[in-house]
């Protein structure tokens, strides 16, 4: 297991508290499960073009661009994400379209920047929440990702914190488990990397209950031995 880094952690969290946020920006989401030894998608804020580009080289190509404002929680449909992004052209042209969609869908919004992300390769999808839940205290959801959590509702809960048995038995009821086991020839998944995430965010949610809800969504896992990437996170504090 990565190490968990609270120190860290403490600090992104008082952060946003000071500013009077309960919504955390996509890079600080992702920093905080960094910080908790968890695996994310490269992530970086940049409050320029110019930066946006320095970044993209830095994480290299193909990058994501998405908008960074805590008015704009839905970035899709206000049409302020860009995938696979090739070269620095392409960064440019996006940055520029990413603020003028956020522009026009929000005039008021609040915008920071844009986010940099390393563009990861389809895998199977998985999502991983928690929430304080206000008679059970902190609890640990799983569930398939795309159509089968938001239309078949395949999830399961536990209580965290987790022991490995839990985690495995989360993975293991749902619905879609075969997909993740591997059918018709294809290799399983890596189960054993998302044990440790939910041992992990069901740990983070037991010692930081000021995180009243986390989504991660999706998390990308791959073949057996080769990990899971968090693509998408979204936090938010009471």
């Amino acid at each position: 297991m990565l190490a968990m880094n609270k120190k860290d952690v403490e600090q992104i969290l008082g952060l946003a508290a000071r500013e009077g946020r309960h919504l955390l920006l996509e890079n600080e989401a992702k920093g905080l499960l960094e910080c908790w030894g968890l695996p994310v998608a490269r992530t970086q804020l940049a409050r320029s073009l110019d930066e946006a580009v320095k970044i993209s080289n830095q994480i290299g190509f193909p990058v994501v661009l998405k908008i960074a404002s805590p008015d704009i929680i839905h970035k899709s449909d206000a049409k302020c994400v860009k995938v696979n992004l090739g070269s620095e052209h392409e960064v440019r042209s996006a940055f520029e379209e990413i603020v003028a969609n956020a522009k026009a869908y929000k005039q008021d919004a609040n915008i920071l920047g844009v986010v940099v992300q390393e563009f990861v390769p389809k895998a199977r999808e998985v999502i991983v929440g928690a929430l304080q839940d206000p008679s059970f205290g902190p609890t640990v959801m799983f569930g398939m990702g795309g159509i089968f959590v938001e239309v078949l509702k395949d999830v399961s809960f536990r209580l965290a914190p987790l022991t490995p048995e839990d985690a495995r038995e989360m993975i293991s009821e749902i619905k879609g488990y075969p997909i993740l086991a591997g059918v018709r020839g294809e290799k399983p998944a890596d189960i054993e990397a998302l044990v440790e995430i939910l041992q992990k965010v069901g740990q983070l949610a037991y010692e930081f209950t000021e995180i009243a809800e986390m989504d991660l969504n999706p998390i990308f896992v791959f073949d057996k031995g080769e990990g899971a990437k968090i693509v998408d996170a979204r936090i938010v504090l009471k």
